[in-house]
């Protein structure tokens, strides 16, 4: 029986961490296809109201889900990354800025979302309320912000998608097995010795 270890340990991820990994990515894909979607509606569309109101629900789920997960990667080491040292320098840097790029579109999507004063609803369970002082014209520079940071995170996603695949077909590595929690064959002939820094 495969023992499924809630910590990350220097060969794989742990349940909590993937966990949060495979919540959170359908959930920045259903949101950039809504957010794309939404904004070819007209307003006799039945969609009309209902896709930004999803698109904030599902926006106010991701950034719940963000907060614990950044400070459980802050608590919890990742394991050790395969590759030669500038592939692990590219994968820790690509992590980071995934980190910030979700900060930054769920940050402009709740400024735009309370531009008017009004509380941010998730799914009517919950209200995330407006910041007691807005600016004029908030939603302006929120909504430029939103669609930059949106696009940027697609973009990255795409790629760090495809390096996984990179490692798991080409290199053949357990980069990807050991996010999908399956224990590793091997570890890759490429791999080179990594640092506690790292």
């Amino acid at each position: 029986m495969i023992q499924t270890p809630l910590h990350n340990d220097p060969r794989r991820y742990g349940l909590v961490a993937r966990l949060f990994h495979w919540s959170m990515a359908p959930l920045v894909l259903v949101l950039f296809l809504l957010g794309l979607y939404m904004v070819t509606l007209d307003y006799t569309h039945p969609w009309y109201q209902s896709a930004p109101e999803l698109h904030r629900s599902l926006g106010v789920l991701t950034g719940l889900l963000l907060v614990p997960r950044w400070l459980w990667r802050q608590l919890d080491p990742l394991p050790a990354i395969e590759g030669r040292r500038r592939e692990r320098v590219v994968a820790l840097s690509t992590h980071r800025l995934l980190y910030l790029l979700l900060a930054l579109t769920v940050t402009s999507g709740y400024l735009i979302a309370t531009a008017d004063g009004r509380p941010l609803a998730l799914f009517d369970l919950l209200e995330i309320p407006a910041l007691p002082v807005t600016l004029e014209n908030q939603e302006e520079p929120a909504g430029s912000v939103h669609r930059w940071a949106a696009y940027t995170l697609a973009a990255l996603s795409v790629l760090h998608a495809l390096a996984a695949l990179k490692h798991h077909f080409i290199d053949r590595d357990a980069t990807l097995r050991r996010m999908l929690g399956t224990p590793p064959r091997h570890l890759s002939t490429r791999q080179e010795p990594t640092t506690s820094e790292e």
